[in-house]
C-alpha cells in the first residue's frame, strides 16, 4: 500500500496540480466565456475553491487579450493592498524591471486621507495618476479604492489597459463593481459581495502566464 493510500492525501505537487485543474474543468461551466478568459476563470476558481463564481463574472470584450498584451509590454500593475502585491508572481512578468505598485503605505497617503476625509485606500489612489496610462489595475480589497479610481477616470485621468475589480465586503463592494461595468474602461470583475486579494492576484498571474 502506498503512502497516499495509507494517509488519504496526495503529496506529489504535480499530481495535486493535475487533479485540481481536471476537477475545475469537470465541475465548472466555462461555456459562456470568451476564449481569452477561460484560463483566467480557471485560475480564479482555483484561488477560491468555488466553481459557481464563473456565473458572476462580468467583463468587457477583449479584456483578457488587453491584459495579456499590457503585461507582455511591461505594464505597471497598480494594486490597492499589500496582500494583492504579495500574491502576484513576478517571474511571469516580461521584464525584471516591471513594477507592482501599492501606495497604501506611502507616507503621503495618510495626509491625503485626512485632508479629504476619506479612507486610506481611496487616498492611495490619488497617487496612481502618474502611473495609470496603460497600467493593469488590480483591486482586491477596498470598494472605496475602486470608487475613487472611477471618479478620477471620469475627471480625465489617463486610462489603464485593464481594471481587475475584485473588492470584497458588505458595504460598497457590489455597487463599486456595478459602477465599473459602465465606466467605459476594459474590465474584469465579479458581481456581488465576493472578491478578495487572492482573486485579484490570481487574475494578474493568469494573464501573466499567458502573456
Amino acid at each position: 500500500m502506498s503512502t497516499e493510500e495509507r494517509t488519504g492525501w496526495v503529496r506529489d505537487p504535480a499530481e495535486i496540480y493535475r487533479q485540481s485543474f481536471a476537477l475545475i474543468r469537470a465541475e465548472t461551466d466555462l461555456s459562456g466565456l470568451p476564449e481569452d478568459l477561460v484560463d483566467v476563470a480557471i485560475r480564479l476558481v482555483h484561488a477560491c475553491g468555488m466553481s459557481d463564481i464563473v456565473a458572476d463574472l462580468a467583463f468587457s470584450s477583449g479584456a483578457g487579450t488587453w491584459g495579456r498584451q499590457a503585461l507582455a509590454a511591461g505594464a505597471t500593475v497598480l494594486v490597492d493592498a499589500e496582500m494583492v502585491a504579495h500574491g502576484i508572481i513576478r517571474r511571469f512578468f516580461s521584464s525584471p524591471a516591471q513594477r507592482v505598485l501599492c501606495t497604501l503605505n506611502d507616507p503621503r497617503t495618510e495626509a491625503i486621507a485626512a485632508a479629504k476625509a476619506t479612507t486610506r485606500s481611496a487616498a492611495a489612489v490619488e497617487l496612481w495618476e502618474p502611473h495609470l496610462a496603460g497600467a493593469i489595475v488590480a483591486i482586491g480589497n477596498a470598494p472605496t479604492a475602486l470608487f475613487r479610481l472611477l471618479e478620477i477616470l471620469r475627471a480625465g485621468a489617463p486610462r489603464p489597459a485593464l481594471v481587475l475589480g475584485f473588492p470584497v465586503g458588505f458595504v460598497g463592494a457590489a455597487e463599486s463593481k456595478e459602477a465599473l461595468r459602465t465606466a467605459g474602461v476594459p474590465f474584469l470583475t465579479l458581481r456581488g459581495r465576493r472578491g478578495g486579494s487572492a482573486l485579484a492576484a490570481a487574475a494578474v498571474n493568469a494573464l501573466g502566464r499567458a502573456s
